[in-house]
């Protein structure tokens, strides 16, 4: 299609160029003969000075003796050429038959190829949509037919209740009796809540695949365009269709483009997102019904959707999608191991373990890694150590072995992952230590690796404490070794956790008793600019930065009085982090008691008891810019 669209243009363009040709050599024909009157004509007749004569219709081209063309205007009625054959001068008469047409369609050719060209282009402007250029209000709806890589509910895994919801639609739609004979009504809209990577378009495409009824598929962004009034029109069209082909669902991702709350922002907000939202919530539930019409949206950020849209009636269920359990990720792999040949020592239940707070999407990644691993080494099928160095992949970044360091920047990269390393076993609050290693990864020159032995719900005041102090141990390791002015910035990263951790304790989850039991953060974010947010007294802001400030000082000291005590066996993890450069936990424990290491390829080895991957990473390079003081602060790896 694109080819012939192609041919086509090229083909309009040159007969364009030829007529503008024949045109314009037609015209230089008339304007390079000098114009007479009829009178000076019939004087040159009379004169002998004519040798000939072409009667074209009304006009007269004339030849003289001296070589000159010139051309007149007979009056009508007027018989010229007896006169001329009097006179003995060559007379010629053009035909007349076909001058009308071909006069007309010389004439207007160029116009209309201009209009076609024109047309043609306003075409493609909008996309080849329904209508071509006169659809530009038309509905970009998708109407989804998968025959083949059809996903239904045996694909979807690790989200059950999420499942149940959906089916339930499904139901409604397979065997509505089974429901309106007790009353029931089919609910109107559903709305899938949560982080990136979950599935929620996946669970669509298992809507489609599960319901057997037509299934109509847009984004937010469709309908949104820079006329006021087309988003508008493209929701009326939408539904149009569905009604049409109706009992049906019609999924919309990213509803958050369109669906924002009304009258926020700078100048109220964007009148063409306002009135397409509005043509969206009367469609929906208004005046006329729309028997047999399911909407299922996607967003994750449910906080910004305008209260009418979330009101029953439009959306009558609201179904969360979490990050999977321990449960949920090992469904997760199974699913995506399917057609990954495993070889025996792979157990997804350990590397189930290993991986809280990946996503669907995660899990599916870290399964693809694996298999790419796998296959650069010519495995024929993948093991527990492609699966190991693949969540290390994921987690931490890829190895950059290449990246030249010096022995002084290697020497301090290992005595700060040794403090953090150190801390972190010390007490017994934070996460066990998964990995250290000294071998730039991503953007971090140095990483050490803490991995919860169970799904993290809650965060408890000790806790956080105790992070902060193994967050702040690579600074105070730093500085035990090379003095207050010897310290580099490698700890910009650790401070601005620290930071975060910090400032959600005291201002989001009332662990401060001098800030007391108030959410700060939302104060703190409009005081950064970044939404708006209720002012708070210069007071409340010095307490509550002197009460992060006291939180980060406390975990610097005891981070600093750890390593203190615990001198030697920082010195021996700082020296076996130089000489290995990657340990994992059971060969930290190692080193710190003074054994010496088995073969080569225990750095491959999955952690003993499982532990998984994990929310702390420290790393040594610049951070980005902190995150506002209310969020988790659970940095990923």
């Amino acid at each position: 299609m694109g080819n012939a669209r192609n041919i086509a243009f090229w083909v309009v363009l040159f007969l364009l160029i030829l007529a503008l040709f024949n045109l314009f050599s037609g015209s230089q024909a008339t304007v390079s003969s000098r114009s007479i009157s009829y009178s000076d004509f019939i004087a040159k007749v009379d004169a002998g000075d004519i040798s000939g004569v072409t009667l074209d219709g009304e006009r007269i081209l004339i030849r003289t003796k001296d070589g000159n063309q010139l051309v007149s205007v007979k009056p009508t009625g007027e018989n010229v050429a007896d006169r001329l054959i009097a006179k003995n001068v060559e007379v010629r008469v053009e035909p007349q038959e076909q001058s009308g047409f071909f006069s007309l369609l010389s004439l207007w050719l160029p116009f209309l190829v201009l209009i076609g060209i024109w047309i043609f282009f306003m075409n493609r402007m909008q996309g080849g949509g329904r209508g071509g250029a006169m659809g530009f209000g038309k509905s970009r709806a998708k109407l989804l037919t998968e025959k083949h890589g059809r996903v239904t509910f045996d694909d979807v895994a690790g989200i059950d209740e999420a499942k149940e919801e959906l089916e339930e639609i499904v139901e409604f739609l397979r065997n509505p009796q089974k429901f309106s004979r007790l009353g029931g009504k089919i609910p109107k809209g559903a709305l899938l809540v949560g982080p990136p990577g979950t599935g929620k378009t996946l669970l669509a495409r298992a809507i489609a695949g599960e319901a057997g009824v037509p299934f109509f598929t847009i984004s937010g962004s469709d309908f949104v365009e820079m006329f006021v009034g087309v988003g508008a029109s493209r929701v009326r069209d939408m539904f149009e269709q569905a009604k049409k082909n109706a009992p049906c669902i019609v999924f919309i991702d990213e509803i958050d483009a369109v669906g924002r709350a009304r009258g926020v922002g700078i100048g109220g907000g964007n009148d063409e997102r306002e009135q397409t939202l509005n043509q969206l919530l009367v469609e929906m539930d208004g005046f006329e019904a729309n028997e047999g019409v399911i909407i299922v949206a996607a967003t994750n950020r449910k906080d910004v959707l305008d209260p009418a849209l979330l009101r029953p009636g439009r959306f009558d269920r609201t179904i969360h999608v979490p990050n999977p359990d321990i449960k949920g990720r090992e469904k997760i792999l199974n699913v995506h191991a399917r057609k990954v040949p495993l070889g025996p020592d792979v157990d997804l239940r350990l590397i189930a373990r290993g991986t809280p707070g990946f996503s669907g999407a995660d899990l599916m990644n870290l399964v693809n890694e694996a298999a790419l691993l796998a296959a650069r080494v010519g495995r024929r099928f993948v093991t527990m150590v492609d699966f190991e160095n693949a969540k290390d992949k994921v987690m931490m970044g890829a190895e950059r072995r290449s990246m030249v360091l010096t022995a002084d920047q290697k020497e301090k990269t290992a005595y700060h992952e040794a403090g953090h390393a150190i801390v972190g076993l010390s007490l017994p609050k934070c996460d066990p230590v998964y990995k250290a290693t000294i071998i730039p990864r991503g953007g971090a020159l140095g990483m050490v690796v803490s991995l919860p032995e169970m799904d993290r719900l809650n965060m408890h005041k000790d806790e956080g404490k105790q992070k902060i102090a193994m967050t702040m141990a690579g600074k105070a390791a730093e500085i035990i070794k090379y003095g207050e002015e010897g310290v580099s910035s490698g700890p910009a990263g650790d401070i601005q956790q620290a930071s975060s951790l910090a400032r959600a304790m005291v201002m989001h989850w009332g662990m401060s008793d001098s800030v007391g039991n108030i959410d700060y953060s939302e104060a703190h974010a409009g005081y950064q600019g970044n939404t708006p947010g209720f002012s708070v007294s210069a007071h409340t802001k010095e307490l509550i930065e002197a009460e992060v400030k006291r939180l980060i000082d406390e975990g610097y000291e005891t981070a600093r009085k750890i390593l203190l005590e615990k001198s030697e066996e920082f010195e021996r993890l700082a020296k076996g982090l130089l000489e290995y450069e990657t340990l994992t936990g059971d060969e930290i424990q190692k080193v710190i008691r003074g054994e010496a290491l088995g073969g080569g390829d225990d750095a491959d080895a999955p952690p003993a008891g499982g532990n998984a991957p994990s929310l702390v990473s420290i790393p040594k390079t610049k951070p980005k810019a902190p995150r506002s003081g209310g969020l988790e602060p659970e940095p990923s790896a």
